[in-house]
């Protein structure tokens, strides 16, 4: 089951309806990634446009109605898990919540007293859209309980990128609504890529514990197949089964490198159609151990950090560490070659712009 948003192929293309990728049951989500109201009495976007992008999808029973969409989407997915546990069926639930997503909407369930403490407009409803997503993982976890299989039930909580954090924002200097972390959402920087992951597997992850080894999100994939007795298809799927970092394991095999590869534009831009903010732009990066080194392709310039002794990417590291650019940058661009990474085209030169090992080379 997939409940919430789709956001997992472009309009016009098979990828526009989750059930395409083997979900039996849809609710919620299509090919949009966000939508223009969370409020049943706004039909969840559709009374803008009934059959546009932008609003919730399968929900029509509740149109008209005064609910929230994280209360309306919790609603089914309980009933869906309900349904499974009474079929004797196992279930996976994917649950992809639109909140906090824009608009930044208040769910009045719990704006009042974010108001009441004085936050504006904006923050008191981005504070209340995220209280009404822990309400629902609170919820879902009840339910868990209730059916008698919360001890037998893997439950992963994480996020696929950092919060927003520049002119959707208020109330603080832009992209510092992340702090500690550097930037948010669209950023190569620490607020954009580091995430929250949170796990409870009864019998296999001792409750309160902490593993510090970095890990990605396609991870999930094979971790799911190998917790589910799947077979897990050899050289076809990224990822690696992180079931022994949960066992509390240590495992020499995540001594990788961890990469991120976004030849395109997001978020905010300037005039001369660079983008504004730290970590913001078209960019390669990678992070092997405690290094993190990010290639802008705009004006090929490099970042590179010690995350161990700067979380906060407060000091770029690039021109006292020479050679530790050189090496993360080859790793980097091989990687990059193996995998037939498409690299931008500058629009004032048409050239296409080079991998970080070739930027660096023509540099010299």
């Amino acid at each position: 089951m997939i409940c919430g948003k789709g956001h997992l192929g472009a309009g016009g293309t098979p990828g526009e309806d989750p059930k395409v990728f083997g979900f039996d049951v849809r609710i919620g989500g299509r090919f949009a990634g966000g939508l223009a109201s969370y409020w049943g009495t706004k039909k969840f976007g559709a009374k803008f446009q009934p059959d546009g992008p932008f609003r919730a999808w399968d929900l029509d029973q509740y149109f008209g109605q005064d609910i929230h969409l994280t209360e309306a989407l919790t609603l089914e997915a309980k009933r869906e898990i309900r349904s499974a546990v009474e079929a004797k069926q196992p279930f996976f639930c994917y649950f992809a919540h639109y909140a906090p997503h824009t608009p930044i909407e208040p769910d009045e369930r719990f704006a009042p007293k974010y108001r009441a403490a004085g936050l504006d407009k904006i923050e008191s409803a981005y504070a209340s859209l995220l209280e009404g997503m822990d309400k629902s993982v609170g919820d879902l976890l009840a339910l868990l309980d209730e059916l008698g299989i919360a001890d037998n039930t893997l439950v992963v909580f994480t996020s696929d990128n950092g919060g927003v954090s520049h002119e959707y924002r208020s109330m603080a200097p832009p992209h510092t609504h992340n702090t500690p972390l550097s930037s948010g959402k669209g950023s190569h920087h620490e607020g954009g890529i580091r995430v929250p992951l949170l796990v409870r597997w009864p019998g296999i992850t001792k409750a309160a514990t902490v593993n510090e080894t970095p890990v990605v999100i396609y991870d999930w994939f094979p971790t799911f197949l190998k917790a589910s007795n799947g077979q897990l298809p050899a050289n076809l799927i990224d990822g690696s089964d992180v079931t022994p970092l949960l066992r509390g394991k240590k495992d020499a095999s995540f001594d990788r490198p961890l990469v991120w590869h976004f030849p395109n534009f997001w978020g905010p831009l300037k005039r001369d159609g660079a983008c504004e903010g730290p970590g913001l732009g078209p960019s390669s990066t990678i992070r092997h151990g405690d290094w993190k080194l990010i290639f802008y392709h705009i004006d090929q310039r490099f970042e590179l950090f010690n995350l161990a002794k700067d979380l906060s990417e407060t000091t770029d590291l690039s021109s006292k560490e020479p050679k530790r650019v050189r090496e993360l940058a080859a790793e980097l661009s091989a990687i990059l070659r193996r995998n037939q990474a498409p690299m931008p085209v500058m629009k004032v030169t048409g050239e296409q712009v080079p991998l970080p090992d070739e930027a660096l080379k023509a540099q010299k």
